[in-house]
């Protein structure tokens, strides 16, 4: 069961999905909320900026002065937004052990943020990121180094709407150790589903070829939560990631659990086309593991 989880704000509109399903998380494990901003360290940006002879001239004190007011801005808009996220939500503020329920603190760092969330990341027991910054694409840099650089189960939470965490969890399922890591990672969440699906999309039309994984995955899963069933999912010339999204969607779910794979460079060794697509796609959260 989680108890410390760590997020990142940026201190921007696309911290609310984030701050919603640490709200969730929070209450469902009875947990510690660390909510990490990482300041750009803008004397160094600057610094490169005018050693790659960018034309800056004598402009430099009134851009740093700028930047310097950007970071000051995003700061102080993060640690108030999360102030009164928990205030609403009742958490108390703690920084020690020791306090009951649900709980908070607000950590600010100077940097890369993807280097202090492995900081950060790797001494909790879960990591919480977003699909999104201000740039409204999805932020890959920030997950990769969540799933490479923490050794922890990563929640990715949806942009918009409510984060159900008892309703029905979707198990993406291959018979690769990404995808058992990820199971293994979403227990505490499978155990406290209303319901359980193993969904299977079908790789191979010779019967001989069959994979038994499933009913092993099922069988095993049924002493952790007892409604767990399976599904195959048919193909029909439609993509994998379709014939998946339309499950998710048919029946509900509310979670899905999914391993990370794809080709030989690292971004698409952790988000290939499956599994970005999904992430781009599916208007639910997503626990993942490496």
């Amino acid at each position: 069961m989680p108890k410390v989880i760590v997020l990142p704000l940026s201190g921007t509109a696309a911290d609310a999905g984030v701050e919603q399903a640490a709200t969730a998380l929070a209450q469902a494990f009875n947990a510690h909320l660390i909510a990490l901003h990482v300041r750009r360290d803008v004397r160094r940006d600057l610094a490169a900026l005018a050693s790659a002879d960018m034309g800056m001239g004598t402009g430099l004190d009134d851009t740093l002065a700028r930047m310097e007011e950007d970071a000051d801005r995003r700061e102080k808009e993060a640690e108030a937004s999360w102030r009164d996220t928990c205030a609403k939500a009742g958490f108390k503020l703690a920084e020690q052990a020791g306090e009951a329920g649900p709980t908070h603190e607000f950590v600010s760092e100077i940097g890369e943020e993807s280097d202090w969330l492995g900081e950060h990341g790797r001494t909790s027991d879960l990591v919480l990121v977003g699909r999104q910054r201000d740039s409204g694409i999805l932020n890959l840099e920030l997950m990769e180094a969540a799933l490479m650089e923490t050794g922890k189960p990563v929640f990715i939470a949806p942009d918009t709407g409510s984060v159900v965490l008892n309703g029905t969890v979707a198990i993406a399922w291959k018979n690769t150790r990404e995808s058992a890591g990820a199971v293994a990672a979403a227990l505490p969440f499978i155990r406290c589903a209303k319901r359980v699906i193993v969904f299977t999309v079908e790789e191979s039309d010779n019967p001989d070829n069959v994979d038994h994984s499933p009913m092993r995955l099922v069988r095993a899963l049924r002493w952790h939560n007892p409604n767990t069933g399976s599904q195959m999912l048919r193909r029909e010339a439609r993509a994998p990631v379709t014939v998946l999204l339309d499950a998710l969607a048919k029946e509900h779910c509310d979670l899905l659990v999914m391993g990370a794979y794809g080709h030989t460079r690292l971004r698409e060794a952790v988000f290939g086309g499956f599994t970005r697509a999904v992430l781009e796609a599916a208007a639910i959260p997503v626990v993942m593991a490496h």
